[in-house]
């Protein structure tokens, strides 16, 4: 058994940040973390050529700025060290290997219980607080759809997290499902390593660079989001033409628009659309269905395939433990309120991190408010005592 002020479920950047500015306003906490390390999106589950998708000074945690000789798109393996130091910075000790069973609010005590199960001893613990923190994030699960005969798919079936390279898909006919930032890379990777590339485009997606992007991030301290909106997806259609010969369809809504009502990125070319043009990379629409290693499709083609890497997003798993929270949290483990909105906090000191749709940016924000309104919170309770 265990107490503190504030327990935190999670320790990816959304926890740990969380647990950064506690401990710098000197309130006790412990981040609780089914993984046996940190960060392991970032240090187990991503592939080797990823890189943060926006310029770094909007992917930095609270208080602490990345070094000014890094790149504006920060690799993952210079993330991951920037994490460590972060940790270590601020004196951020998770508690790994412990998977959250389940978490209520006790009416008796006024506190959250949360019963932990100890994946190397096997033993259960139970740690009580007065705040608790679900910092798993909207990543928390990889996230494959429903396919019809994907039981029975007759070769490797991965998620988008599983993939490192495409050193053993060399010569393999390999399909990609999503042609977001993941997709596109994963793709454009798979290629390179000598793979019969293709990808199914089943969502309109806005293609920029990196150049683009960085200047639309810019223009957006003085310019209102629809006219950047409009400068920025002119700048793609003169760098890319119009892809929907090839497959890709533009969405309605301009590219930061939808960032800021969805979440969604734009994606970010790292050289998949000059293969696309070329054919290297082939382009189909959704999947209907699937008999053993053949793909049926859409348009009514049909094509044999070795692999399927599903670049498919992520589910919060908030639901298989969270007992109560309804205020904050959706049937869908998702808070019920949109950013701007105070989506963070709900009743009897809960609160999420990491929930907004907002990537890093917004995960640095969301420790922030957590850490000020429990400090404040508790601030007035020994006002009252005193």
């Amino acid at each position: 058994m265990g107490e503190v002020d504030v327990i935190i479920v999670g320790a990816g950047p959304a926890g740990i940040a969380t647990s950064a500015c506690l401990n710098r306003l000197k309130i006790s906490n412990i981040v609780l973390e089914r993984e046996d390390c940190y960060a392991s999106l970032w240090k187990k589950r991503a592939y080797d050529r990823l890189k943060l998708h926006l310029a770094k000074q909007y992917c930095e945690l609270p208080h602490m700025p990345f070094p000014q000789d890094a790149p504006t798109y920060v690799p993952k393996n210079d993330f991951v060290r920037y994490l460590d130091n972060y940790v270590s910075r601020f004196h951020v000790s998770p508690l790994l290997n412990r998977n959250v069973e389940s978490a209520f609010f006790d009416d008796n005590i006024f506190k959250w219980s949360v019963v932990v199960k100890n994946l190397i001893s096997d033993a259960y613990e139970v740690f009580f607080g007065k705040f608790l923190v679900v910092a798993t994030g909207e990543n928390s699960q990889g996230y494959i759809p429903q396919v019809d005969g994907l039981d029975g798919f007759g070769g490797n079936v991965i998620h988008s997290t599983q993939y490192e390279n495409g050193n053993s898909f060399s010569g393999k006919n390999v399909l990609v499902v999503g042609c977001g930032n993941s997709g596109m890379e994963i793709a454009f990777d798979l290629s390179n390593w000598g793979a019969k590339t293709s990808i199914v485009a089943r969502s309109p997606v806005h293609l920029l660079t990196e150049n683009i992007v960085k200047l639309g991030m810019f223009l957006l301290k003085f310019l209102p989001i629809k006219l950047v909106d409009i400068i920025v997806s002119a700048l793609g259609r003169l760098t890319y033409g119009d892809v929907s010969e090839y497959g890709i369809r533009k969405p309605t809504k301009g590219p930061f628009f939808l960032k800021v009502t969805t979440g969604r990125s734009p994606t970010i070319d790292v050289g998949s659309v000059p293969k696309i043009k070329s054919g290297e990379i082939k382009v189909f629409p959704s999947i209907t269905s699937i008999v053993k290693n053949n793909i049926n499709f859409e348009d009514g083609d049909t094509r044999y395939f070795d692999a399927i890497v599903f670049a498919t997003g992520f589910r919060s798993t908030v639901r298989n433990w969270l007992k109560g929270g309804e205020d904050l949290f959706n049937e869908q483990g998702m808070p019920r309120q949109k950013f701007p909105n105070e989506y963070w906090k709900g009743k009897n000191g809960l609160y999420c991190a990491g929930f907004s749709s907002r990537g890093l940016l917004g995960i640095s924000q969301d420790a922030k408010n957590i850490a000020q309104d429990i400090n404040f919170i508790l601030t007035q309770k020994k006002e009252k005592i005193n």
